[in-house]
C-alpha cells in the first residue's frame, strides 16, 4: 500500500464485523472501488470471513473491537481511530453501523475529517433513548440510505434534510451472478452437498436464520403446497441463535416435511445455489431495507417469490420480474410458489430476461460505488459547515 499523502481520496471505513451480508459485502465493494480510483482504503473492524477478500482488494484492516457497544469501548474505540485518522492521513469516515458509528463520529471531530453515514437496516426504535442511539446513523454531513423506502424511514424519524440524504441503491456483482459463468460442477457440488433429488424441484431460502427473515411461515406455506415433489433448503448462518433452530426443526416435524426440508448453515458459493433453485424465496415478516437476495435471484434469472412489503417493493415489478405475496400469510406465499413453480417455458424465459435486465440497469456495483465515490468527493470539494 502507498505511503499515507493527505493529497489523494483516503476513507475509513467502519463496521462492526466483515461476516456475510449486504452492508459488509458493501464494505469490501467500496473499498475496492476506492483503491481503483486511485485512492487508499482503509476498513476498523472486529474482522470477520470477508477481511482476506477486503486485503486482497487492496484495503488495510485495522482490527480491534468496533462492535462493542458500551460507552467505555466506544470512548476507547474513538480515540484508536483518531489515531487510524492521523496516521493515515484519512479525509473521510464512512460509518455503516450504530456502536461503531459513535465511535467514527467522534473521531472525525476530533481531527477534522468528513464524516459518512449509510443507513443499511430500518433499526426499531421502541423507546426514546433506543431513537436517540439510532440517530447517529443520520447524523453524518452525508446520510446514504440504500433504498427510497430507507430514505422515507430517514426523513419520517430523523428529519434529515434533502441535501444530507442520498439514496444510493445496494449493487450486485453481476459478473459473479451470471448464470452463463456458474460451472456445472460448481451446481453438482452443492447438490451432492445438500443430498438433493435429481427428480425433485428445488425451493431455496437464502437468509441468516433469525425470526424475522420469516422461515417459520416458509414451512407453513410449504405444507400447503399440493404435492410433496419438491426439496426446500433453508440455507444461512445462524449465528448463535441455537434455540430458533430448535423451533425450526420442531416445526418441520410438526408439519411433516423432515424428508423435503433441509438447513445446511451457511453457504459459500451463493451463485451455484441460485442456480440450483426452481425457485428463490424471500419471506420476510419485518420490511427489508434493500432485500440483497430478490437483486440477486433476478440477475440469476430464477423467479423469485417475496413479500411485498420494505423495498422488496422497489427491487420486484409484481408479476413481471417476480411475484410478491402478503407478508405473513402462508397460504399466500404457497399460492404464489406454485404459481413460480408451474410458469410455462415461454413465461418462466419472458420473466428472467426482463429481471434481469432490470437489475443490471439499476442494481450493479459499478453504479454503487460511482454514486458512493461522488458523495465523497462532493465532500472534499466544500469545506466544513459549507455544504
Amino acid at each position: 500500500m502507498t505511503e499515507p499523502t493527505p493529497s489523494t481520496l483516503a476513507v475509513l471505513q467502519v463496521i462492526p464485523a466483515l461476516d456475510a451480508g449486504g452492508a459488509e459485502r458493501t464494505t469490501v465493494d467500496v473499498a475496492r472501488a476506492v483503491v481503483a480510483a486511485g485512492g487508499r482504503a482503509w476498513i476498523a473492524t472486529a474482522g470477520g470471513r470477508l477481511a482476506g477478500e477486503a486485503e486482497r482488494a487492496g484495503a488495510r484492516i485495522i482490527t480491534g473491537p468496533f462492535e462493542a457497544k458500551s460507552p467505555l469501548q466506544v470512548w476507547r474505540n474513538a480515540a484508536a481511530l483518531a489515531d487510524v485518522i492521523r496516521y493515515g492521513n484519512i479525509n473521510i469516515v464512512h460509518a455503516r453501523s450504530r456502536a461503531p458509528a459513535w465511535s467514527a463520529c467522534l473521531a472525525a471531530k476530533r481531527t477534522g475529517a468528513r464524516f459518512v453515514t449509510t443507513y443499511h437496516g430500518i433499526y426499531n426504535a421502541r423507546s426514546p433513548l433506543k431513537r436517540a442511539y439510532n440517530s447517529i446513523m443520520a447524523r453524518g454531513e452525508a446520510v446514504i440510505a440504500n433504498s427510497k423506502f430507507t430514505a422515507d424511514h430517514v426523513v419520517v424519524e430523523h428529519s434529515v434534510e434533502n441535501d444530507r440524504l442520498h439514496v444510493i441503491p445496494r449493487g450486485i456483482d453481476v459478473e459473479a451472478f451470471t448464470p452463463a459463468n456458474v460451472t456445472q460442477p460448481r451446481i453438482d457440488a452443492l447438490k451432492d452437498l445438500w443430498r438433493l433429488k435429481p427428480d425433485k424441484k428445488v425451493i431455496v431460502l437464502p437468509a441468516r436464520l433469525t425470526r424475522w427473515k420469516g422461515q417459520l411461515v416458509f414451512l407453513e406455506a410449504l405444507a400447503r403446497l399440493p404435492a410433496r415433489d419438491f426439496e426446500a433448503v433453508m440455507v444461512g448462518d445462524a449465528q448463535e441463535r441455537d434455540s430458533y433452530v430448535g423451533e425450526l426443526r420442531r416445526a418441520i416435524d410438526r408439519l411433516d416435511l423432515s424428508q423435503v426440508v433441509r438447513i445446511p448453515g451457511h453457504c459459500s458459493d451463493m451463485p451455484a445455489a441460485f442456480m440450483l433453485a426452481d425457485v428463490i424465496v424471500t419471506p420476510s415478516v419485518e420490511p427489508e431495507a434493500f432485500g440483497r437476495v430478490a437483486v440477486e435471484a433476478q440477475a440469476m434469472q430464477r423467479p423469485v417469490v417475496a413479500s411485498k412489503l420494505g423495498a422488496q417493493t422497489e427491487t420486484i415489478v409484481d408479476g413481471v420480474t417476480g411475484f410478491l405475496f402478503l407478508p405473513g400469510d402462508a397460504d399466500a406465499l404457497a399460492k404464489a410458489m406454485t404459481r413460480a413453480l408451474t410458469l410455462t417455458a415461454d413465461q418462466r424465459n419472458r420473466l428472467a430476461a426482463a429481471a434481469r435486465e432490470r437489475v443490471l440497469r439499476l442494481y450493479t456495483v459499478e453504479a454503487m460505488c460511482a454514486a458512493t465515490l461522488r458523495v465523497y468527493r462532493s465532500l472534499l470539494s466544500v469545506s466544513p459547515g459549507m455544504g
